[in-house]
């Protein structure tokens, strides 16, 4: 974490908050923030609540896993508040609602596809979803959904999906790498990483943490549909992240792409965790 570039970004933050003085800001990053340190051993918690003193601004964080939130996803972050002036104890106390419905009941009205199907382009659709996407204002019958489109997959790695898929969805067992078939295991590394193939659990209200890594390939989120064989599209891992079914992800050209959609999905902060806390500083403003 020493050498990553994305270090430094909080100087480019207080920025900001010089140039606009909220009177409240809301930070957010991994846990691993809470033991980082730069190349003196300095820890950037300190580095970064120091600064933000300096910008006028008390902060206070918690670790916050969003899946307690009503978000369906595993999802630990530190979100930090900041506060303009020197009060303190002002975190705001969000009450805890998790979701209860299961993954695939939030998949199940999306256009059926396999690997390589869909659309990146505005498509309505027509089919029943579950009443929660509606009342978490994810679905709109009123407007398209953009880039419900899978990738295309060797075959060799299609199998191994089928393969993971019938292993949880029968046995609820994760698959390792190194105890699938002879013929499959094309890698090098067996020892490491066993988990590379990965099934979002549809039977659960939560799926594992969706990470910019996705825009890279699908292997560590495969749908839990064996009839569809295939990753997540963007749009089902912006559903995980609760975006709007009709929020357009930007791409350099402008058109709908999934490379840059599936790495903006993965940074951000899920929509719903970030109206929860949202609503709570207003009614403490």
């Amino acid at each position: 974490m020493k050498d990553d570039p994305r270090n430094d970004l909080y100087l480019l933050y207080a920025e900001f908050l010089e140039e606009y003085e909220p009177e409240y800001f809301v930070f957010e990053n991994v846990p691993g923030l809470l033991s980082a340190t730069n190349e003196k051993g300095d820890s950037y918690l300190n580095l970064m609540q120091n600064l933000f003193r300096k910008y006028g601004y008390e902060t206070e964080f918690k670790t916050l896993n969003a899946k307690d939130y009503g978000v369906p996803q595993n999802r630990r972050r530190v979100i930090l508040v900041g506060k303009k002036g020197t009060s303190t104890n002002f975190y705001p106390e969000l009450n805890k609602c998790a979701s209860d419905v299961p993954v695939k009941e939030i998949l199940s009205d999306l256009p059926f596809i396999t690997a390589g199907g869909g659309t990146a382009w505005p498509s309505l659709i027509d089919s029943k979803a579950e009443q929660w996407l509606y009342d978490v204002e994810i679905r709109n019958d009123e407007m398209p959904v953009t880039l419900h489109q899978a990738r295309y997959n060797r075959k060799e790695d299609l199998e191994i999906y089928r393969i993971a898929v019938d292993l949880w969805n029968k046995k609820k067992v994760r698959l390792q790498y190194n105890e699938l078939p002879e013929q499959l295991q094309t890698h090098e590394n067996k020892s490491t990483f066993l988990n590379r193939f990965n099934v979002v659990a549809g039977d659960l209200p939560y799926s594992h943490t969706i990470v910019a890594h996705i825009a890279m390939d699908g292997h560590y989120y495969i749908h839990p549909d064996i009839k569809q064989n295939r990753s997540l599209t963007p749009r089902e891992a912006a559903r995980l992240q609760t975006f709007p079914d009709d929020y357009y992800f930007e791409s350099h050209n402008g058109g709908p792409r999934r490379t840059p959609a599936y790495r903006q999905i993965g940074n951000a902060v899920p929509v719903l965790l970030a109206q929860r806390i949202a609503e709570k500083l207003k009614e403490n403003w």
